[in-house]
């Protein structure tokens, strides 16, 4: 069956228009809310957002369309040229069969017959975005950071578990074959008493900066894009280099040690830090960009472990990444395990398949079980990310009280 796609044959400035006339397509909360798909009914997914992250899970839904029996019924993106590539690649995918296109997320989430949507915008985005969609009772696979703000965070987990929604945060490791056998062997007491984990990222590079001249205004929505950031003139950076701005990210802790974080939370079993400090600077890349270009943070969990981790951009020296207990050592870059005795080799942690994120997501839908990275694990990166984010911001040491779910210095 064909959909409408209500942006196909208007021009570019009436694109950036008819979003604020849109909402007369809203429907009332009580007609979003939707079962569960049966064993045999087709999953109908709305995407919103569909550029670099975006475009990688439609390939991977798209991918497991027939085996997992879905649909990409809706797609929607402020910049047209990503909208419009998404909406071709699932025509030829789909056999000819249209997504409806918009501009605007509450547009997406009136569409009909929605079970389900993706989330893949910039970070600052995420939170409104998520909350919205479980309000409108939809199950829900958000790109990480789950959020860059612990207010949406909390606000996300109630409606997620109120609603009994399935979410599923884009934290990939969970799914990893060799995250899966090592979180096996330190729950089994291979390493003894876990005291320390140290993990850093290093490339030579300007990261996330992009060459913004063929974005222009008449292409954008770009009061949809602002959301609740104030109104301000068409600015191309803030839409394509978003990583590199305050408002829009906040910085290394959301973009890269989220994974880290969250990966730290599955192999030990630790849910929340009790404190972190964090120091950083601009040092290399002096291009304009609002966010260290080299960061380093020290994270105390209750469990009883220090985490450090630590990004920088101006040196190619790679991944660093080991787990040290008092009977060995992890290695998860180079997936091995040595012993804590003289002259021990390391040797390599035992095989575990590898699972579908995207896949398991969906599964999850039909199932009503929690997937990987369930909600639950998703407030935790929040919390141990957005607290190493404000301790760089404020020069001061963050603490976590999860009775009150606050982010308190001292």
């Amino acid at each position: 069956m064909n959909h409408p796609h209500p942006i196909d044959s208007i021009s570019r400035r009436q694109f950036v228009h008819r979003a604020s006339i849109g909402a007369a397509i809203l429907a009332s909360p009580s007609q979003l809310a939707r079962a569960a798909a049966g064993a045999n009914e087709r999953i109908r997914i709305g995407m919103i957002g569909v550029g670099g992250r975006g475009s990688a899970l439609l390939a991977d839904i798209l991918g497991q369309r027939q085996k997992k029996n879905v649909e990409i019924a809706a797609l929607c993106d402020v910049y047209r040229k990503n909208l419009d590539a998404a909406a071709q690649r699932v025509r030829q995918s789909q056999g000819g069969s249209e997504p409806a296109r918009f501009s605007r997320y509450q547009d997406l989430l009136a569409f009909r017959d929605l079970d389900a949507v993706t989330i893949a915008t910039p970070d600052f985005s995420h939170g409104t975005l998520l909350v919205a969609a479980l309000q409108a009772r939809k199950d829900v696979y958000v790109e990480k950071p789950m959020t860059i703000d612990l207010e949406h965070a909390n606000q996300a987990f109630d409606l997620a578990r109120a609603n009994q929604c399935v979410v599923q945060a884009g934290t990939q490791r969970r799914s990893e074959g060799k995250f899966i056998s090592a979180a096996k062997m330190i729950a089994q007491g291979a390493l003894g008493t876990l005291n320390r984990i140290a993990a850093a990222y290093y490339v030579n590079q300007a990261r996330w900066k992009r060459q913004n001249d063929p974005c222009t205004a008449a292409d954008v929505d770009w009061d949809a894009y602002l959301l609740h950031l104030p109104k301000r003139p068409f600015n191309a950076s803030l839409l394509r280099e978003w990583q590199l701005h305050r408002e829009t990210s906040n910085g290394m802790p959301g973009l890269w040690m989220t994974h880290y974080a969250d990966a730290t939370s599955m192999l030990t079993g630790a849910r929340y830090p009790s404190s972190a400090v964090a120091h950083g600077g601009t040092y290399v890349w002096k291009d304009g960009r609002e966010h260290a270009d080299t960061f380093y943070a020290l994270v105390d969990y209750p469990e009883g472990f220090l985490f450090n981790w630590g990004m920088g951009l101006g040196n190619a020296a790679g991944i660093h990444w080991t787990l040290h207990g008092t009977l060995g050592t992890i290695d998860m870059e180079k997936a091995t395990f040595t012993p804590e005795r003289p002259k021990a080799q390391p040797a390599p942690l035992p095989p575990e398949p590898s699972l579908s994120h995207m896949g398991q997501w969906l599964d999850c839908i039909r199932t009503r079980q929690r997937p990987n990275a369930d909600i639950q694990f998703g407030h935790q990166h929040v919390v141990a990310t957005v607290m190493c984010a404000r301790a760089l911001e404020t020069g001061q040491r963050q603490t976590y009280n999860p009775a009150s779910r606050l982010i308190l210095p001292g």
